[in-house]
């Protein structure tokens, strides 16, 4: 019995791991990150620039290395929480789903990660699967 647990453990966290994906793996589309950018504006330069820099102090940088350094390793879906739950913060909460999304696929095309053919889900369970890396994976 407990060598059978074993083994069902080492397959869960095997196939979690193949599951994993990168955002090199062109998680978002060119048209999702369109409708991100026309949604930023209005929604998120106030705050974080018309060039998604920021500021230093209260508003973070949502493109570049402080960005990039900030969230590697980590995953779509933490990212994911964070936008949908506290932005914006003048109104946090109020962001649907598919906003969320089209805003960080907007903010992962100015973090120079390659589109792909299908858009970023609004599922948690995908997005929990997509890890964030900074640097382009040698095997990619």
């Amino acid at each position: 019995m407990r060598t059978a647990a074993i083994f069902f453990s080492i397959t869960a966290v095997f196939l979690t791991a193949q599951a994993m994906r990168s955002t090199w793996d062109g998680v978002y589309t060119t048209e999702q990150a369109d409708r991100g950018e026309a949604r930023y504006g209005p929604l998120c330069s106030g705050c974080h620039g018309d060039d998604l820099v920021g500021d230093i102090v209260e508003n973070p940088e949502l493109a570049g290395g402080t960005f990039r350094d900030k969230w590697n390793g980590l995953n779509v879906g933490q990212l994911f929480e964070r936008v949908h739950r506290d932005m914006p913060a003048r109104n946090p909460g109020s962001l649907s789903r598919e906003t969320a999304t089209d805003l960080i696929a907007y903010m992962l095309r100015e973090n120079h990660y390659p589109a792909g053919t299908q858009p970023l889900s609004t599922d948690m369970n995908v997005l929990k699967q997509i890890r964030i890396d900074s640097q382009k994976p040698d095997h990619k």
